[in-house]
């Protein structure tokens, strides 16, 4: 008499059903904790996102926040995230969380840590309202923005005496 809890064949397919399952519960679960986050940032947006400190995953968080605004980027998101990368704070300070945040975030905000990083070496004494242009230089044209930053970069560092390049 067939027996299905002796067949290998229906066990082997209940138990990728199974594993199945619970990916997609793992992903939803995933999907409500970054929903979560992106509705904590979407509310210090309005009141103190400057004093939060970045997190793991909030690149995630940005573009959850981009989906539900549909094309358009939450531009003070993106300041926000550039500052703190640019500044190595939160969890940036972490040079494996900058390394993993140049494939998780996007060009713009990525050229604008990097000008706001330079900057930050050639005017210390500047206040962020002072270099608000930046961002919208990097909105303009990632490219040339990260050209600019890795000119100023270059133009800053103290020239090899040897004449050897780095």
């Amino acid at each position: 008499m067939y027996d299905p809890d002796t067949d290998n064949v229906v066990q082997a397919e209940l138990a990728a059903e199974a594993a199945a399952a619970a990916e997609r519960e793992a992903a939803v679960r995933e999907a409500q904790r970054i929903a979560a986050c992106a509705d904590e940032l979407q509310a210090l947006r309005a009141l103190t996102l400057e004093q939060a400190e970045p997190g793991e995953g909030d690149e995630a968080v940005r573009d959850e926040l981009t989906r539900r605004a549909g094309w358009y980027v939450q531009a003070d998101v993106d300041a926000w995230l550039a500052r703190a990368l640019a500044a190595y704070r939160g969890h940036y300070a972490d040079p494996a969380a900058r390394e993993a945040a140049a494939g998780l975030l996007p060009q713009p905000v990525l050229a604008h840590a990097a000008l706001l990083s330079v900057l930050a070496r050639l005017v210390p004494a500047a206040v962020p309202g002072q270099l608000a242009f930046a961002a919208r230089l990097a909105a303009a044209d990632p490219e040339a923005t990260a050209d600019l930053a890795a000119l100023l970069t270059g133009a800053t560092e103290p020239a090899d005496p040897t004449g050897s390049p780095a």
